[in-house]
């Protein structure tokens, strides 16, 4: 019976780590999206909006968390970021573990971890593929977001590890700098690699 590969999945701002994530998720390999968890267990109704609010008063509504009125209690503060991932860490967790229970048959799944070396929770992998592409065209994707500025950009970057630092860290590495097609042929054959590798 072949046993369980779990793959993270991480790649600096405007890299392509979506698109990646989307072509897995295509070929059929599960992937488990932290971000978008948090964003379900703070949503509208979400199980964390009470420890929340207890927490940071008048930071909820009907529609979820205030996500700006939740940043600025939290931003520059170590302390409230702290209380607030002492809410948000263990659900992720415990999420994470149904994920894998319910995939525990596959050969691969996938944890898609935007900050996986800034915050170093490496743990479990068994191996890390970094997104990258030039940095031009990476400065060009973010600045074409809605409300994006190169001053945040430049403040965004400070705060993740350098590219070329992720990619000698990771084991393997997807270029989204070519074409979709190119893109897609790469993440294909690491999956088949991985798959038969992992039938042995």
């Amino acid at each position: 019976m072949s046993k369980l590969f779990i793959l993270g999945l991480t790649g600096s701002i405007g890299m392509g780590k979506s698109a990646v994530a989307l072509m897995l998720r295509e070929l059929g390999v599960p992937v488990f999206d932290a971000d978008a968890v948090v964003h379900r267990l703070q949503g509208p109704g979400g199980k964390l909006l009470p420890a929340i609010e207890a927490a940071f008063p008048g930071t909820t509504g009907p529609g979820g968390v205030d996500r700006q009125a939740l940043g600025a209690r939290v931003f520059g503060d170590r302390a409230a970021l702290a209380r607030l991932e002492a809410i948000v860490h263990p659900a992720v967790a415990e999420e994470r573990a149904t994920f894998l229970i319910e995939h525990g048959g596959e050969p691969l799944v996938v944890f898609d971890i935007p900050l996986l070396y800034e915050k170093g929770d490496g743990s479990g992998l068994d191996a890390v593929v970094v997104v990258s592409a030039p940095a031009e065209m990476q400065r060009q994707r973010v600045l074409a977001r809605p409300g994006m500025t190169p001053e945040k950009f430049a403040q965004i970057l400070r705060l993740q590890v350098p590219d070329a630092e992720k990619r000698v860290r990771a084991d393997h590495v997807i270029d989204t700098g070519v074409t979709l097609a190119q893109t897609r042929a790469e993440v294909a054959a690491l999956v088949k690699s991985i798959r038969e590798k992992n039938r042995r």
